[in-house]
């Protein structure tokens, strides 16, 4: 693709998804092409404010207030010189070169706030993230709760925090499974968010309710399909994150596939009844429905759009995709790149060099995944991982306060890329102070 196929004086650059990678690359191309006059870069996104995903469990426990670490995309805009549309995208019109947003309307009055639009472009990229795959088990849609939004992260919070209230008020014993909670999958999410809730819940409980026998009323169960937990990760650490679990009281279930999710548990393939209140969805993704073949680009079997190496889309060298949304080849395995928060990272990285390169004329280069390893938290117990590529030579096994500390360094890097290095150095010591004169765990 050259900019002999791009005409306008300004071309438009459409980022559609606020996530991760979409906007960092829409804060780096404000600030080199919008700032500058040489191209007009517009973020959509469905909501009003962006939480790092990888956040969300630590929301959901109650061990982060997610108000103390949004970002409002309207001021990120305003500061970074690129346009904020608040919609959802419905659909795609390639020979026209626009999307079509859904209608806004108040939550609250159902009145309407903006009617249909349409938002032209020159170039598009997409970065819609992606949503947890229930794979259609009967029950998971309306019983389980998936942690892909802040918003689904608080509704559990409350659900917990509810329940933990109504068992410390009622006289007559808890029932089977009240103050229990399932987590369905055992990759990153589901084995953090269970050290994070063993952690929070005994927080929680210390402050009055004194009703409720942690040790005994409280249970945490991880079911997990695969042999084992953490696939991604190499065996000795799955095995050691285990020992870790098993050591807090987190019962672990392995090589059993959830079959039904019911309002007061989860069956599995064995014939197994794990009682349950509270069931957290955490296996397995795929991309938003609506990118479904969407206006004939190609897509896989998860809604993902096929994109080549240089990300962009397999049918029309205009539209490009990346992280959990885009189905990348990998030649160097002879398979496809994960969807990892690194991964968006990097290829948003890499579009924001190649995209004001390929307005003067040069086509975009080939991207290459480096697969730097993973890092899974335990909360206050510890932290492992590996790593990989570029860091080190071959595979590295790391736990404890060193592996802590590089978990950390993952959000801190996102968050630079974001504000620079002033605003997040004085924005991490103002929650350093904080956390020392407030509760570790959210109460309301």
């Amino acid at each position: 693709m050259t900019t002999a196929t791009i005409k306008p004086a300004r071309p438009r650059i459409v980022i559609v998804g606020g996530g991760a990678g979409g906007l960092e690359l829409a804060t780096r191309l404000g600030d080199q092409l919008g700032r500058r006059g040489r191209a007009r870069v517009t973020l959509v996104d469905r909501s009003r404010t962006h939480v790092w995903k990888p956040l969300l469990h630590q929301v959901a426990a109650g061990s982060m207030d997610q108000n103390d670490h949004e970002l409002d995309y309207l001021a990120q805009a305003r500061w970074h010189h690129f346009d904020f549309q608040l919609g959802s995208m419905l659909g795609l019109d390639r020979a026209a070169r626009t999307i079509l947003l859904a209608p806004l309307t108040d939550a609250e009055t159902g009145a309407a706030v903006l009617g249909s639009r349409s938002v032209p472009y020159d170039v598009l990229v997409m970065a819609v993230g992606s949503q947890t795959n229930d794979f259609g088990t009967p029950g998971a849609a309306q019983f389980a709760i998936a942690l892909d939004t802040p918003q689904e992260a608080e509704r559990f919070r409350s659900r917990l925090l509810n329940a933990c209230l109504r068992a410390n008020a009622q006289e007559a014993p808890l029932g089977p499974g009240q103050l229990h909670v399932a987590i369905i999958g055992a990759g990153a999410t589901g084995v953090e968010l269970s050290a994070e809730l063993h952690n929070t819940t005994r927080e929680l409980v210390a402050f009055g309710l004194d009703r409720i026998n942690v040790e005994r009323d409280l249970k945490l169960t991880i079911i997990e399909a695969a042999p084992r937990i953490l696939p991604a990760l190499p065996e000795r650490l799955s095995n050691a994150t285990l020992g870790l679990l098993g050591k807090i009281g987190v019962e672990v279930l392995t090589g059993d596939r959830v079959t039904e999710v019911t309002a007061d548990g989860v069956r599995t393939q064995s014939g197994r009844l794990v009682p349950a209140a509270l069931v957290v969805w955490a296996a397995g993704i795929k991309a938003p429905e609506f990118l479904a073949n969407i206006d004939g680009l190609e897509t896989n079997r998860l809604n993902q759009l096929v994109v080549g190496t240089n990300l962009q889309t397999t049918r029309d060298e205009r539209i490009f995709a990346l992280g959990d949304c885009a189905a990348c080849p990998w030649p160097e395995k002879n398979g496809w790149v994960p969807p990892r928060a690194q991964s968006a990272h990097q290829q948003a990285s890499h579009l924001m060099k190649a995209l004001p390169r390929l307005l003067d004329g040069v086509a975009v280069p080939a991207w290459h995944y480096r697969d730097f390893g993973s890092l899974v938290s335990l909360g206050d117990y510890s932290t492992v991982g590996s790593l990989m590529g570029g860091i080190t030579r071959g595979s590295v096994m790391i736990e404890g306060y060193v592996a802590g500390i590089m978990y950390l360094s993952l959000y801190k890097m996102h968050e630079l890329a974001l504000h620079g290095f002033g605003k997040v150095f004085l924005d991490t010591v103002a929650r350093l102070i904080s956390r020392r004169t407030e509760p570790h765990v959210k109460l309301h």
